[in-house]
Parts: structure tokens; sequence; C-alpha cells
């Protein structure tokens, strides 16, 4: 009974410790991840004074749980769909972007000489934004409308998509293998698992639907994590990284009807657990071994800012943007943050070179208090990018022909403007495709707003016709949300005569 009170204590402890030091961070700028990691730092047994949690161990199925709810949280934020919606000059910005900050970290590893499976996990740990980190941003400082935001998020989502390929081939050096044939097999069970829970997103979506159709909030909930647990931890029992599990289920969930709702239901637990992971990567931490690879974290961050800028400059050529649009891209992802802990916190559960946490710790506080200065003076530092690497686009902002702009362009988020915004996802089977926007009838007080079709981003108009593949964004009024839905449920499952057959989305 004792233990249990001293670890409730821990826990609770926790979570308000990362309550606070956000609410003090937040306000100046700083990403919470980078915070919640300095408070498991500052109260962990390593540090002197006081110690919040002297045992990391005793939060470890915690920290998990936080793990996984980030990886499930991560795959319902896109689907198979997106894979294919880019369009060929977004996937070779994300190539171009993936090869240089990966093969750039793998050099680096080898460099630093820790051994080659170090070298790998480095690769990761250097190579990989952080999507929480670079989404904030876009928010904060009003970019989400400017031509080259598309870019930065196609970056991001490929991204994404790549780091479980990349945890898959990572599954030897993270298992400890001890052979070319034990490699060998740990990849192809990886990618084996892999195939299956991508056949079952592809051509299982029915079934899954199916299984998660109820208005109850409470069930869905329970379902959903219900998979995501026992996803990751038959990945984990067959020796894939339980991360990857977490993430392929959450894609599959993602093509469902429900995949919005259970975005709004899991973001919380995401946004709680995630807390206590990075808290309990903290805890872990000596700063004192930080110290001693300071001068690794240096050469790493110096590395990560170069090839950045150089990733940025290939993706404004390519998107005929000019030097600001190269520079936002650049600085925006500079950012390291949770898959550069995630892949240190595996590596050192595999028993490699502990400076590996101690160094993914430090270079992610290097690159958040970093990140964000560079983002914000973007302007500024697109200057320096020389005009004949990026002749398309426009000027940064600020002045035209040498005149000040007298032009004062605010933005207001849809809470403050009394809408909401609804995204429909025109799966594959759904008899949404082939209905023109005249055919939907949506309720009065919505509107269809914007189609993304094939990475390009249009108004509709009334004989627009919806495609398998296409995004519509609905604007509508918070008390015809619900009728809203239900039509386009309606339209989805019965076709344009939907409300002659008798189906009314319920």
């Amino acid at each position: 009974m004792h233990h249990v009170a001293e670890a409730l204590l821990a826990l609770g402890g926790a979570f308000l410790v990362c309550g606070l030091v956000a609410r003090a961070g937040v306000p100046i700028g700083l990403p919470t991840i980078p915070l919640f990691m300095l408070a498991g730092v500052l109260l962990g047994p390593h540090t002197p004074g006081f110690v919040l949690v002297g045992e990391p161990a005793d939060l470890e199925l915690v920290a998990r749980l936080g793990l996984v709810f980030l990886l499930f949280y991560l795959g319902l934020e896109f689907s198979l769909a997106q894979l294919t919606s880019g369009g060929r000059r977004l996937a070779a910005a994300a190539g171009v972007y993936l090869c240089l900050n990966i093969g750039g970290g793998l050099a680096l590893g080898f460099a630093l000489g820790w051994g080659t499976s170090e070298a790998f996990v480095i690769a990761g740990i250097v190579g990989i934004s952080s999507s929480a980190i670079v989404t904030k941003l876009l928010v904060e400082t009003r970019r989400l409308g400017n031509p080259e935001t598309r870019v930065i998020l196609g970056i991001i989502v490929i991204e994404d998509l790549f780091l479980a390929l990349y945890l898959a081939l990572l599954q030897p050096v993270l298992g400890g293998a001890s052979g070319l044939a034990e490699a060998a097999a740990g990849i192809g069970i990886a990618f084996a698992f892999l195939l299956v829970l991508s056949v079952v997103a592809r051509h299982g979506t029915r079934w899954v639907s199916a299984l998660m159709r109820t208005r109850d909030e409470e069930i869905v909930v329970v379902l959903a994590l219900g998979l995501a647990i026992t996803t990751a931890g038959a990945g984990e029992h067959l020796g894939v990284s339980d991360a990857i599990g977490a993430f392929m289920i959450g894609l599959i969930l993602a093509a469902t009807p429900t995949a919005r709702r259970l975005r709004q239901l899991t973001h919380p637990l995401r946004d709680g657990f995630g807390a206590i992971f990075f808290f309990h990567f903290g805890l872990t931490i000596d700063v004192g071994d930080v110290l001693a690879v300071l001068p690794q974290i240096l050469a790493a961050a110096g590395t990560t800012v170069v090839l950045a800028v150089v990733a940025g400059v290939v993706a404004a050529r390519l998107h005929g943007l000019g030097r600001l649009g190269a520079a936002n891209i650049g600085l925006t992802v500079l950012t390291r943050g949770e898959f550069s802990l995630v892949l240190a916190s595996l590596a050192l559960a595999a028993g490699l070179d502990p400076r590996l946490g101690s160094f993914a710790a430090g270079y992610v506080l290097v690159l958040a208090v970093l990140g964000p200065i560079a983002v914000y003076s973007s302007p500024r530092l697109a200057r320096g990018i020389p005009r004949r690497l990026v002749p398309g686009g426009s000027e940064p902002a600020g002045r035209s022909n040498g005149v000040p702009l007298d032009l004062d362009v605010g933005t207001s988020s849809l809470h403050e403007l009394g809408t909401d915004l609804l995204q429909v996802r025109v799966l594959p089977g759904s008899r949404l495709h082939g209905v023109y926007m005249s055919e939907l009838r949506l309720p009065d007080g919505a509107t269809p707003g914007l189609l993304s079709r094939d990475g390009a981003t249009s108004a509709v108009a009334p004989h627009t016709r919806l495609r398998t593949g296409d995004v519509l964004l609905v604007f509508t009024q918070p008390a015809q949300r619900h009728d809203t839905e239900r039509r386009i449920l309606a339209v989805h499952r019965s076709g344009k005569l939907a409300h002659w057959l008798g189906d009314t989305g319920t």
C-alpha cells in the first residue's frame, strides 16, 4: 500500500510539474517538449536537490503508454491516400530533405566513432523534424496561409511515414542482432508486420469501421485504446518496436469515418501521457553527461542548420518560391523533438552507448531554443541566401521596391468567428465519389469551402465533382454541425440518393 501511495504521488507530481513548467514557458514562445524533458532532468535522481522520482523505472509503463499514444495519434493525422496526393514535386522536396539530413546524420554518426549501430541511431536522431513543434510554430507565426506551408506540411507528413520504415530497418540494431542472418530476419519480421497492417489499412477499412461505428464516445475511446495498446504489444512481442504497431493502427483508423472523433477524443491522452514520456526521458539524463558530449551536440546542431537550409533552397526552387520561402521551409523544419527522443530511448533500452541519451537530450534542447528564434527571424535571415540560388518568388516581406508595405493582415481562429470546420476525405469505396457539389445538398448554414486534389487547392463550385482522394473543407455554424455530419455520412454510404433511400446518416 505504501509503495502504491508513493507511485501515485510521483505520477501526480510529474503531471503537475509538467503543467507548471509548460505554463511558464509557452507564453515566451518555448515548445513544451524540451520543457517537460528539462523538468525531468532537474527533478531526477542525477541532479542535486529535490528529487521527485528517485527511480525512473517507477514511471516506465506510463511513459511507454505515452510513446504508444504519441505514435498512435501521429498515425491518426493522415491516411494512406495522402501518400499520393502531394504530387511529384512535393515528394521530391521531402526526399531531398530526408537524403540530406539522414545522410548527413549518418556521416556525423560515423565521424563520432561511437559504433556502427550508434551511427544509424544518430542518423535518425539528427535527420527527422518534430512534427508537433513544426505545426505549433506555423500556427504561432500565422503562416498557415503562406505558399510554402504546404511544402513544409508535406515534408513532415512524409517524414512521419519514413520513421515507421526507419524503425523497421533499425530493428536488428535495437534488438541486438548478432549476425547478418539474424539482422535479415529482424528486418523481415518488421516489414512483414508492416505489410500485414498496411494490407488491413488498404482493404480492411470496412470491418474496422464497423467495429468503431457507435455514437457512444466512451466505447469509441476504449476500443481505440485497446487496438492501439494491443497492436503495440504484439509488435513488441514479435521483436518489432511497439512504436511501429501504434503508428500503423493509427494509420488504419485514420481511414475510417470515426477518425475525426478519435483525434478529438484521444488528443488529451496524447498530450497528458506524452508529457510523462518526455519527463521520464529527462529523469534518465545526467547533466554532467550532457556537458561531456557538448562538442558533439554543437557539431550536430550546426550540421542540421546547414543541411536544413540547403534542403529549403532545393524545395523552394522545385516549387518556384523565393528566398523567403526557402528560409521559411529550412528554418521551420529545423527543430527536433519527439522522434529523436523516442529513438534515443529505444537505443538505450537496447543497451547501446549510453552517451546517445545525453546527446539526444542536449541536441533537442539546443534546437528547441534555436529553432523558434530562427523561424521568427526568417525574413531577415532570408536576405543572406544568394539570389542566384533561388531566382523564383518574391522578396522577403516588409518592402516592395524599397517602399514599406502599408498593409496589416491578421488572422482569426474559427472559434472567434463562431464557425466549425469539417474535413471530409473521400476514401476508396465511398459513395461520395462522383457526386457534384450541387447534389451534396448540405443544410443551411453549411458552406463548402476548399477542395484539395492532387496536391492543389481550389475553391469549389456547384459543378465541382468529388473524386476518390479528395479532401473537402466545409465551414458550418455550430448549431448545424451535427446535421451536416449526418448528411455527409448518408451520402458517403448511400450516394446522392441517400434521402430517397431513407439513409439519414444516423
